[in-house]
């Protein structure tokens, strides 16, 4: 067959590699930022057949850096205009979409087994353990990424080879002590954290006292001042009941801007090394507000690039009414629409950006602007285009790699989610049950004595737990592509946890009614001694040193020849004379210094 021009410098570039690009199957998680860029060199590049999975639909924050998508996309799947955008630069590559979430019973162990190299270019913590678990248990080849303003990053995860994305520790979404974001604020996110999720849920949501921005920890110093939040949240909550009422906005005010502040003010002892807050006066400040109304406060919203002074944030808080009709308009029945903050719904973020700056007003905070508050109370780190690009192009490049197997990765031996030995176990649902699992596996055919089962649930058996084994696995909650772990409780010489990925199917009535597919050896846990047990300078074995204690480089005591006590060397001072001196000195942990 001739080639295309694009086919010929393909082939040119890449030599006998192209070959398997072009018939190569691939899975894109993600078309946001990165995964635009990514689809469209998986495209020119000319892999054969390449899948789409996402399930948000494109916002009009979108455009300004995920280029596949245009204004007369706005509230359409992404991954569907991603595939009909991308499939014009290349129509010789095989598309399919599917506006889903990857973590759908639809994509599953064996669907991800079809692909050759899956690529991440996912947002969040949870899509992307969930894709980093399925490709161990499916052993297809991950391609992780992610991009934090100016950097990014690329990661080649193949099991068994390299490290998992779980190998190391994630950093958790920063949590702030209540009495910090309700009584005594002192930067702006605390303002914007209050305004947010406290504020906002309570009067247009649903009253969520166990947000995770909220530290509700008794060693937080804030279980004195629980009950009186509480006490605020039940005042609002009846304040509610008048949403309708023209002096709605100006209860609002008054309830957590006069009379709270009033509340906090009265603790004297709280403001022994603060500066106490200023409570906002209703009226004052309406006189003071430059001909307040709907049309000014529209016109001032409009305005986010720079911080708004107290009229204007409260115009733009009374003309927040319109929450009222989107409330009402989403109402079912006699019950009351439930919103929720959107960064991208300015009716919602107009109103958390006024409330959050009349209150760092109120605590002598410098306000901030509605478009720095979109990005903290959004958690949003700006997006680069140029960063999503060069990731995106690392992407492939590490395919390459994978493919040509010039991959030299060091896996962590230690970590819960690929140093595990993994395998599938096929169960009839119709009559296997937990006993098969423990007499006819694990101690007939692998040999465990002491251990326990357990699942995304918590423990199904154990040496204490024989409760569940005559139960089947789909009394237990056990189904196909849910994962058991094994863990060896013997305490000599264990063998790594086992992960089973389960497989369904109906097996002969003659035959057990569950099965490993294959025969698996299982390697056994390193030993911690011998870990650390290291030669000496002289060829001698070392003994393993205390955890937390240091081995000194350099011994200060000369060794006894006589049977004598050992005799501790004192410091080699510099002479004034010579040059060259090498100086020991124990203040220097060991190290020995060399004067010139």
């Amino acid at each position: 067959m001739k080639l295309t021009k694009r086919e010929r410098y393909h082939r040119q570039s890449l030599g006998a590699l192209y070959g398997r690009i072009k018939q190569s199957r691939v899975l894109m998680v993600g078309a946001g930022g990165i995964g635009c860029e990514l689809l469209k060199n998986l495209v020119l590049t000319g892999f054969g057949e390449v899948h789409i999975v996402d399930l948000d639909t494109i916002d009009l924050s979108n455009l300004n850096r995920q280029f596949l998508f245009r204004h007369e996309h706005i509230k359409k799947p992404k991954a569907l205009v991603a595939r009909d955008s991308a499939g014009r630069f290349n129509p010789q590559v095989k598309l399919e979409a599917h506006h889903a979430n990857i973590k759908d019973p639809q994509f599953n162990v064996a669907w991800f087994s079809g692909f050759n190299i899956v690529f991440n270019a996912l947002d969040n913590l949870d899509a992307r353990r969930h894709v980093n678990k399925m490709c161990l248990a499916a052993g297809v080849p991950l391609i992780e990424s992610g991009t934090t303003g100016f950097n990014g990053q690329v990661q080649v995860i193949i099991k068994g080879k390299s490290e998992c994305y779980d190998c190391n520790t994630k950093e958790t979404p920063k949590s702030f002590p209540v009495c910090t974001i309700r009584s005594t604020p002192s930067q702006p996110i605390h303002c914007i954290v209050w305004a947010k999720s406290y504020l906002f849920t309570e009067v247009f949501g649903t009253s969520e006292e166990e947000l995770p921005e909220f530290d509700h920890s008794q060693d937080s110093e804030n279980a004195a001042e629980i009950e009186n939040l509480t006490k605020e949240a039940q005042a609002l909550k009846q304040i509610r009941q008048s949403m309708s009422s023209d002096d709605f906005p100006r209860k609002i005010f008054e309830k957590v801007f006069t009379d709270d502040i009033n509340r906090l003010r009265s603790m004297q002892d709280m403001w022994k090394t603060r500066q106490p807050p200023t409570a906002l006066d209703f009226e004052t400040v309406s006189k003071s507000s430059a001909n307040g109304g709907s049309e000014v406060g529209e016109s001032v919203a409009k305005r986010d690039q720079a911080p708004w002074n107290l009229a204007e944030n409260f115009t733009v808080f009374c003309d927040s009414r319109r929450l009222e009709q989107v409330q009402s308009n989403g109402a079912n029945g006699n019950s009351t629409a439930v919103l929720s903050f959107d960064k991208d719904d300015d009716d919602t973020l107009d109103f958390v950006a006024a409330s959050a700056n009349m209150r760092s007003i109120v605590f002598g905070i410098q306000p901030t602007s509605k478009f720095d508050i979109k990005q903290m109370a959004g958690n949003i780190i700006p997006a680069i285009a140029t960063t999503n690009a060069m990731t995106a192009g690392l992407c492939v490049m590490q395919a390459f790699k994978v493919m040509r197997g010039d991959l030299h990765k060091a896996k962590n031996p230690d970590c819960p989610v690929c140093g595990v030995m993994s395998s599938r176990l096929v169960i009839d649902p119709s009559r296997a049950t937990l006993n098969h699992l423990v007499q006819d596996v694990l101690q007939s055919k692998l040999g465990y004595h002491e251990f326990s089962i357990n699942n995304e649930v918590g423990t199904l058996y154990d040496p204490d737990l024989e409760d569940n084994l005559s139960k089947k696995f789909s009394e237990l909650g056990v189904k196909t592509d849910s994962f058991l772990t094994i863990i060896d409780d013997d305490e000599e010489n264990p063998h790594v946890n086992l992960s089973l990925s389960i497989s369904e199917q109906s097996l002969p009535e003659d035959s057990t009614p569950i099965s490993l597919p294959a025969d698996i050896e299982i390697p056994r846990k390193r030993s911690i001694e011998t870990e650390h047990v290291h030669q000496n300078g002289n060829g001698t074995v070392s003994p393993p040193t205390a955890p937390g204690k240091r081995k000194r480089t350099g011994s200060l005591e000369e060794p006894s020849i006589d049977g004598r006590q050992p005799v501790k060397r004192g410091k080699v001072q510099r002479s004034s004379e010579a040059d060259g001196v090498i100086l020991v000195d124990g203040s220097s942990n060991g190290a020995i210094v060399i004067d010139d």
